[in-house]
């Protein structure tokens, strides 16, 4: 099967193309404006097509000998006339589907009503009404999905922030207009699945995961981070005073938060049953677990794992987090090492804590542990293991050992008592010894704790970074072993 996917350098598209690649089973061609925007991976192994919908050689060329095509695009950021231009765009795409033979589209749109949507929402059901309207010549199979909730996603990161950041949370009669969200991976499973269900005839397919309400959604958001929130009900607070109260706490533009606040001022719910009678291997999972889940690959993204992990390329630098996604802290510093080998660097790395201490601020640290063991956590006594190896588990003062990739990085995971979620990652790359702080705050305590120890983390780590380049460049310094 050949799949066009267009939108697959926006949220829902770049997941959906991983999610395609690794199913192994099409030919995937990415119908983009920018090919530089996909990335060298994704571009070795999906065929690339550039151009937009508003030319119809670039179309006509991208549909050709297409079985499947998914329709995800939209023109919310093009200004007053948005609407008139995801007509056009519309109205362009099924037309070229239709004259190369597309045996079917699939599109993800919003949930909701015409008589009650917002502007944006709209629009959104027009274009699925636009791609819908030959079904003679072409079938479409058009979802309609309400609040996604998934690591970078908009409606989730507002979610995160203002329950994050503001320990009284106002709820205008709007917050409790009936919506439904839905978790990113369900979405996909149910996009992935959707290039060969057996349907007869054009199909709309609502998902979702039971109706809610955004203040719902705010206290369920609370209790999965251990929050407790006061909520105020203000009748008279206005959308556009909610749009600027995003703005403010949250990392989303005006026009986004607008377009959120203008949505729920109307009923996002399911109008029917076809999800469950057309998937059914598909299962919504619920909101709490799907936050949850949008919280852990925040932290597996961002800390946990790194962009070079399976990429035979030496320098290991940390690939830059998309700005709605920007919720772990960190702070990074390094020393060059010139040309010693790298296992000498690491073997360095591997000695430092315990008995060989932290350098020339060891002071610092051991004072972090006696702060710590004041409020009841394990302090810097315990020491370590072995005081020259590691191994994944063993305890380091107040750190744990939660990864080992000899030769190249160790990152230790926080046993303090913090306000929020603390890492220490040491990497070794080529000419430098890089260490880097990370920390996921928890509520408005979190960042506090964050920026007030912000100029003693910089000093202690920069120590680090100075003194493990230093250590490793004594000739007396064995490489190894530095792993158990």
């Amino acid at each position: 099967m050949r799949v066009l996917l267009t939108g697959a350098t926006g949220y829902i598209g770049r997941r959906l193309t991983d999610k395609l690649l690794a199913a192994g089973d099409v030919e995937l061609r990415l119908f983009v404006r920018d090919a530089a925007k996909l990335g060298e991976a994704v571009r070795a192994r999906a065929e690339v097509a550039e151009g937009d919908t508003f030319h119809p050689d670039a179309l006509a060329r991208a549909l050709a000998g297409v079985d499947v095509a998914y329709y995800f695009i939209h023109s919310m950021g093009a200004g007053r006339d948005f609407a008139s231009r995801d007509r056009l765009s519309a109205e362009n795409f099924r037309e070229a589907a239709v004259e190369a033979g597309v045996r079917r589209l699939v599109y993800l749109g919003g949930l909701g009503v015409r008589e009650t949507a917002s502007e944006h929402l709209r629009s959104r059901l027009e274009t699925g009404e636009i791609l819908s309207a030959r079904p003679e010549a072409v079938q479409t199979v058009w979802f309609r999905a309400g609040i996604i909730i998934g690591s970078g996603s908009a409606s989730f990161e507002i979610i995160r922030n203002l329950v994050q950041k503001a320990p009284v949370l106002i709820t205008p009669r709007w917050v409790r207009t009936r919506t439904e969200a839905v978790a990113v991976a369900d979405v996909l499973a149910y996009l992935a699945a959707a290039r060969d269900v057996q349907v007869e005839g054009n199909v709309v397919v609502d998902i979702g995961a039971g109706v809610t309400t955004f203040a719902e959604l705010l206290r369920g958001a609370a209790s999965v981070m251990g929050l407790r929130r006061l909520f105020v009900p203000l009748p008279f607070f206005t959308p556009r005073m909610g749009a600027y109260g995003l703005v403010l706490l949250t990392p989303v533009p005006f026009a986004v938060a607008s377009a959120l606040v203008e949505g729920l001022r109307s009923e996002t719910v399911k109008q029917n049953d076809n999800a469950a009678r057309l998937f059914p291997r598909v299962t919504p999972r619920p909101y709490e677990r799907a936050f949850a889940d949008a919280l852990d690959e925040i932290e597996a993204r961002q800390v946990l794992s790194r962009w070079c992990d399976a990429d035979a390329e030496p320098v290991c630098g940390l690939r830059p987090p998309a700005s709605l996604e920007a919720a772990v802290y960190t702070l990074r510093r390094f020393a060059p090492t010139g040309d010693l080998p790298p296992a000498r660097v690491f073997a360095a790395a591997s000695a430092v804590g315990g008995e060989a201490g932290w350098f020339r601020l060891d002071f610092l640290w051991k004072l972090r542990g006696v702060l710590d063991k004041l409020c009841g956590g394990p302090g810097a006594a315990r020491g370590r293991r072995d005081p020259r190896a590691l191994r994944l588990g063993d305890a380091v003062d107040f750190w744990k050992v939660r990864e080992v990739r000899p030769g190249k990085r160790l990152l230790f995971a926080a046993e303090l008592k913090l306000p929020g979620r603390g890492w220490l990652d040491f990497v070794v790359e080529r000419g430098r010894f890089v260490v880097t702080a990370y920390f996921y705050p928890r509520g408005l305590l979190g960042r506090l704790y964050w920026y007030l120890y912000w100029p003693v983390h910089a000093l202690a780590l920069a120590d680090v970074a100075r003194g493990v380049a230093a250590e490793a460049g004594r000739p007396d310094r064995r490489a190894g072993p530095a792993v158990a």
